[in-house]
């Protein structure tokens, strides 16, 4: 339970918050919670963790990216790099 709850206060998944509030917007339903409405403080920091979790999964792309594309994988001889992605 610790370990959850010390990831989801890191941030580092936040950015399925935004994507949730995409869908959330897209369909034209409001999300509902049983919390008080954040204040500024809070939504500060909500906010810059959700832009620290995009920068860490923007960083994490490429990084598996340029591996692929440089034949750090793991996949069988036969198989092309761009083919692996």
């Amino acid at each position: 339970v610790y370990v959850a709850l010390a990831l989801e206060w890191s941030g580092i998944l936040h950015c399925c918050y935004i994507i949730a509030q995409i869908v959330a917007k897209i369909s034209g339903k409001p999300i509902t919670s049983n919390e008080p409405p954040r204040t500024t403080v809070q939504n500060v920091f909500f906010w810059a963790r959700c832009v620290m979790s995009l920068a860490l999964l923007g960083f994490a792309f490429a990084v598996t990216l340029e591996a692929l594309f440089q034949g750090k994988t793991t996949m069988w001889k036969g198989v092309p790099e761009w083919l692996s992605v």
